[in-house]
This record gives C-alpha cells, structure tokens and sequence, in this order.
C-alpha cells in the first residue's frame, strides 16, 4: 500500500487502487432521522434568539454604548470562529469509545451551553463592566455552540454510507434546524414582547433612535430576558440526549484504519482541494449576507420603518417560510440538481429591495415570506454538497480518519469570519453621526463585489440625511443585497457534476 512522504508542505496521498471497493451502505429509519435532527434545534434555537435579540439586548436593556455592542459581536464571533479549527484538530485525534467519537463531545457541550447561554442574558451589577462580562460569555456560548456544532454536522457522514440517505437525513437536519429557529426567536420574542414599547413617531429622538426607544423600557425587562434564556437552555440536556438515543454512529469501512495525517497537513489538503474551495467561496459572501440581514431586521422594523407593531409577525413570517420550504428544496433539489436551484437564493435581491424602496406592511409581508424560503435554501444547499465532496475527496486521495471534521470545522470557520466582519462593522456604524465614510466604503465594496453600487452612493452621499435611521436602511438591504448580487454569478462555475463525483 502506498503511503504518504512527509515533509514540508501537503505531500500526495494516492493511490486510488488501495481503496476498499465495497462500501457500507444502509437505510435510515424514519426515527433515526428525527433523533438526528432534534440534537441540533437546540443550538439554533440559542442563536437565532441570540441573532435577532441580542443587539437589541445589548444596546436598549444593557445600555452599553453601540461601540460596546459592536465589539461584542465581532469578539464573539471572533472567538467562535477561532474555535472552529481547534475543535476540527481536537475531535479529528478523539479516541473512538461505545458511543462513538463524535457523539460524547455533542453530550459533553450540551450543559455547559445550556449555563453559558443563561449568564449572556443576566444583567450583572458591574457597571461599566457589562461590555467585558458580555463579550466573555458570547465568546464562550460561540465557542461551545461550535465544539457541539462541529462533531454534530459531521455526525452525518458516520450515521450511513448511502448518499440518498445522507442527503435525506441533511434535509430532516435543516428542516429541524429552520424549526429549532423559529421556536427560539418566537418563544423569545414572546416572553420578552412586553419589554420593548416603540415611540410615537412626532416625539421620537430621531437623533438618537437608540435613546428614545430605551427610555420606554419596562422595569421588568431583565427578567423577562432571563426566563426566555432559561426556556431555551434547557433544551439542550433534552434534545441532545434524545439525539444520542436514537442514533448509531457507525465507523466507516471506507476509511483506512491505520492511516492518519497531521492536523495541520490534513488542512492543507482540504483547502487545496477545488470543488471544496469552490463551496467556500460560493457561499462566502452570500452567509454573510444571510446573518447580516437576520441580525438587523428587528432594529430595522423597530428603528427605521414604521413597522414595530408588525416586528413579531414579520419574524414569525420568515422562519415558518424558511421551515415549510425545507423539504420543498430538498424534493427539488433531488429532481433538478444543486447548481440550478442556487439561484433561488437571488430572490432576496429584488425582494429586498422592494422593501427598502416601499417599507409598508402588505410588501414587508410578502418579501418576509420570499426572504425565508431563500434562507432556507441558502441554509440547505451547502450542507447538503459538503458530504458530496469529502466524497469527492476520498476518491482522488487516500481516506484517513479525522478529515471529515477538519471539512466541516474549516467551512464553519469560515462563514463565521465573514458574518463577524460584516455584523461587526454594521453595528459599529450606528455610532456614527455622519454616514458619507459608511457610504463610501460600500461605494467601495460593492465595487469588488461586483454590484453597481457607486453611483447610487454619490447620489445618497450628496443628501442631508445623517441620521442612524437611514444607516438601519443601508445595513438592512443594501448590505446583503450587493454581497449576494455580486458573488451569486460565481457560484455558477461550481457544477453538478463536481460535488455528485463520486455517485459516478
């Protein structure tokens, strides 16, 4: 059998003869797909609440300065993303024990998320502190939610060696997963709704929106927060377990036992395989674009359109979008390939432009339920190619263990590097009284993106509207509307034919 030279730099790992021909393959119980899809709502349940309130948190019951808050985001998903490659390197030399080797790091995390996500929502009496006690316990809660998230996407290479099936067990993920979304930001939402009174619009501070509407706070509105935190972490404990009760994790046959890589020379090699550089940069800008605008849209709805009294339904709109159109994609997805449904991720372009341009209730409506069955599929689609091409990888190269959560951790890493720079400027410019430097630098941007976006920027730079309202606008729409525009285009070169490879 051929093996690897070592020495600087990633060496070739062949020969294609040396693979085991007969793959294990096996059918998935309806059953098992559920319990495999309820350990990850969850997570998404925390971070959709987390990813619609927290800001709001931060900046109207905290009362941390906009500077503080956006330091928060960007340092905690700073530190999310950083622990992407550490657990890939972790839980890739894990030992295997009776419950696998990815099951015990789901259980394992799942009470320490449950406690770290109820302190990100306690108000301490610290002062001037709170900015340092929140920016921990985010970074904490993202660090954990990834050593969880890591081993629980991965887990579905290791529950079947079928592809129909992995693809069918990746759609009962996601639909779970949109479902967990939906439940934590509408149980969220719902215990915390008396909390936030919106201000007549004649007396509100439109110099600083911000003060006006933390001014009507109620005085309960901390723990109000804390029994909506509570609610959700203990979730985890239950989901996790029904997870690893239903659930077998099979060791893969097709993998060669004995050989192993080091982490470091395994990364090279997953960054340097094409069809996965292409997913990555496909995807990029368009998660990117996603979170941003997930992020934004209660303080869009809240600060810059007249539109607070629908704040609740427009959320509820498009989650229960994103959750109904899972399974839609999936059928879809299998009938006329992954390449031609990308595209219906770029229906969030006109939709939200549409909105910017006209923000009343009939048109918010319709582009809530456009914008959710595109995140759905915008959700779905690189989840469901990213077990295609650790397939793809183990035909052209020899299969070692431990790759597969260096592909998973790698490709998270990314997308959250993206999100926390775009979440962390967007935040930092509501701080700003004047906005023609925010324009210029979407000018600018947009330019490399591929948008056209520069002379509508000179157009806004020339008005007088300086106001934090209008910077809620930009971020809002225009944001993610470029990034997706200008990078949707790219993904076309990424074909069927490279993530299905190894059906082949």
């Amino acid at each position: 059998m051929a093996t690897s030279t070592r020495g600087p730099g990633p060496q070739p790992l062949e020969k294609e003869e040396d693979l085991p021909q007969d793959r294990p393959s096996g059918h998935l119980s309806v059953i098992s797909k559920l319990c495999y899809s309820i350990g990850g709502a969850p997570n998404q349940a925390a971070s959709s609440a987390a990813a619609f309130y927290l800001q709001l948190f931060l900046l109207d019951v905290a009362g941390i300065p906009a500077v503080q808050a956006s330091l928060v985001v960007f340092v905690g998903k700073l530190l999310g993303a950083a622990a992407d490659p550490a657990a890939g390197f972790i839980i890739s030399r894990s030992p295997r024990t009776a419950l696998g080797r990815l099951t015990p790091w789901i259980l394992g995390c799942s009470p320490f998320l449950a406690l770290t996500y109820f302190f990100l929502w306690f108000l301490p009496p610290i002062g001037r502190l709170q900015g340092l006690w929140y920016a921990a316990f985010y970074g904490l809660f993202q660090a954990l939610s990834t050593l969880l998230q890591v081993p629980y996407s991965a887990l579905t290479m290791f529950l079947t060696q079928d592809q129909e099936e992995r693809d069918s067990a990746t759609a009962y993920r996601m639909t779970m997963e949109m479902a967990g979304t939906l439940t934590g930001a509408t149980v969220h939402g719902l215990i915390v709704a008396g909390a936030h009174k919106a201000p007549r619009c004649p007396e509100a501070n439109l110099t600083d929106p911000l003060l006006s509407v933390a001014s009507s706070i109620s005085p309960h509105t901390s723990q109000l927060y804390m029994i909506a935190a509570g609610v959700i972490a203990g979730t985890y404990p239950l989901c996790t377990a029904l997870l690893a009760l239903g659930t077998t994790e099979e060791d893969d046959g097709y993998i060669l036992e004995q050989r192993r890589v080091p982490f470091f020379q395994g990364l090279s090699h997953t960054l340097q395989h094409q069809p996965y550089q292409k997913l990555v940069a496909s995807f990029l800008f368009i998660s990117a674009a996603v979170q941003v605008q997930q992020s934004y849209l209660v303080l869009f709805c809240t600060h810059a359109a007249p539109l607070h009294s629908h704040m609740q339904n427009l959320v509820l709109l498009v989650l229960v979008a994103a959750v109904l159109s899972t399974p839609f994609w999936e059928w879809f997805l299998q009938r006329v390939g992954k390449k031609a449904v990308a595209y219906g991720i770029g229906a969030m372009v006109p939709s939200a432009l549409l909105l910017a341009a006209v923000p009343t209730a009939p048109v918010a409506y319709a582009v809530a339920f456009v914008s959710g069955t595109s995140i759905a599929l915008a959700s779905l689609l690189p989840w469901s190619m990213l077990p295609d091409i650790v397939d793809d990888f183990r035909l052209h190269k020899v299969p070692l263990k431990g790759l597969e959560t260096i592909f998973y951790s790698s490709y998270v890493f990314f997308t959250k590097l993206s999100g926390a720079g775009a979440l962390g400027i967007s935040t930092l410019s509501l701080e700003a009284g004047e906005i023609s430097q925010l324009f210029l630098f979407l000018g600018v941007f947009g330019a490399i993106a591929g948008w056209p976006v520069l002379p509508l920027t000179l157009f806004v730079c020339d008005r007088s509207a300086v106001q934090s309202l209008l910077t809620f606008r930009v971020w809002a729409h225009f944001i993610p509307i470029t990034i997706i525009g200008g990078r949707c285009s790219y993904f076309s070169h990424f074909t069927d034919e490279e993530t299905e490879a190894h059906r082949g």
